[in-house]
């Protein structure tokens, strides 16, 4: 492991695999501490002990970055759509950061502050309202000491330049991670184009998060890096991809396939697939590697596991886990001890056991994005009225 007091640029200039965590957000929607929907972080302050717990698993499984749980944590999305709380976003956002600090301190873990996009973009407020939302956010990250700052899930790069010119007030290094696939983002804007702009923008480490499938998000940091290698330009390198598969999408990424948020359980990628992944990630490059929404503490743990090679040891939740399925030896029935080996589980087709069902789906493809009237966000709740709109015009795309 790097020195103790590395930070996370000193660890990715010294050549080192930054791990990062999973998918909090889906996580404990399943765990049943977030809503579906707003999905607002308040389990920071209201169950902190279901996230601390989660932070625990992930450090467990090899993840060397703790991101505070603050997803979607600024005010203008904690009050969009008349979601209620009883907590302000400071209280959140600092319930967050001292959660992620305490777990980091129980291993050699960096904390990193997050923001993502708002629903003031998406409604046309100006670049000022817009950077005032960050501001605020980023008092708290600053005030609470985190290591570094992540700009994350944004599907417009100017957005994301916003929020890198207020995390750069900071002083502590920046992240930016966009939500776009290899098409760009949802302005038309080229995965190199749009890195170009975040690291003149001053972000140090730029990638994609969320979206798409690992493999796609592997391929779309490629062409990020090429574009700022084409330019002159040096940065890092970071992907924290979906679990799912997600051959079929669009522009827009997940969101737009029939299944999302509550039926893309058949889609949800295998450890194996993970490790693939994870070497894929490694030799395009890429040093801070990690998961997004559906990443779960054994897919990190796969991470770990493929790149122990090159890192030099195994994380704390490889005890009680066989390399390539090895612990199968120890089962009852010869069958299954006779796939306790690489080549078995390496060459398996998993199948999904719905054979009515397609393998693939049509995304809804309703081709909307900032400005459009569709998008303009509202504190109070959505109406009868406006959900009866959006039925007809759902039904009218089927």
């Amino acid at each position: 492991p790097p020195p103790v007091g590395f930070g996370i640029l000193e660890r990715l200039e010294a050549g080192d695999v930054v791990i990062g965590d999973g998918g909090f957000v889906f996580a404990l929607e399943k765990r049943g501490y977030v809503k579906a929907g707003p999905w607002t972080p308040e389990a920071a302050a209201e169950h902190p002990e279901a996230v601390r717990q989660l932070h625990r698993e992930f450090l467990r499984a090899g993840s060397n970055v703790m991101q505070t749980f603050t997803f979607y944590a600024s005010d203008d999305k904690l009050e969009n759509r008349g979601n209620v709380l009883q907590f302000t976003g400071q209280q959140i956002n600092e319930a967050a950061c001292d959660l992620a600090r305490e777990v980091a301190g129980e291993g050699d873990a960096l904390v990193a502050g997050g923001v993502s996009q708002t629903p003031s973009y998406l409604s046309c407020k100006s670049e000022d309202e817009v950077k005032a939302v960050f501001k605020k956010q980023m008092d708290v990250f600053v005030k609470k000491n985190v290591d570094f700052l992540i700009a994350e899930y944004f599907e417009h790069v100017e957005e994301a330049e916003w929020a890198v010119h207020v995390l750069k007030m900071s002083g502590k290094p920046v992240a930016t991670s966009l939500c776009i696939g290899p098409d760009g983002d949802l302005n038309g804007v080229s995965p190199g184009d749009c890195a170009v702009r975040l690291v003149k923008a001053g972000a140090q480490i730029v990638g994609v998060n969320c979206h798409f499938d690992p493999m796609t998000c592997v391929k779309t940091v490629k062409l990020m890096k090429e574009g700022v290698e084409r330019a002159g330009l040096k940065a890092h390198y970071m992907v924290q991809p979906l679990a799912y598969h997600t051959p079929d999408c669009n522009r827009q990424g997940f969101i737009d396939l029939p299944e999302f948020p509550f039926a893309l359980e058949p889609r949800v990628v295998t450890r194996w697939d993970v490790q693939k992944y994870a070497r894929e990630a490694y030799n395009a490059g890429i040093r801070y590697i990690g998961g997004c929404c559906g990443f779960e503490p054994y897919h990190i743990r796969a991470v770990a596991e493929e790149l122990a090679p090159e890192r030099g040891f195994l994380p704390a939740a490889s005890e009680k886990h066989g390399m390539w399925g090895s612990g199968l030896d120890m089962h009852t029935k010869p069958w299954v001890r006779a796939r306790a080996r690489r080549d078995y589980w390496e060459k398996l087709k998993p199948a999904s056991g719905r054979p009515l069902c397609p393998s693939i789906s049509t995304p809804d493809s309703w081709g909307v994005t900032k400005g459009h009237a569709d998008l303009m966000q509202q504190k109070e709740a959505t109406s009868e009225e406006q959900l009866k709109q959006l039925f007809k015009k759902a039904e009218a795309n089927d």
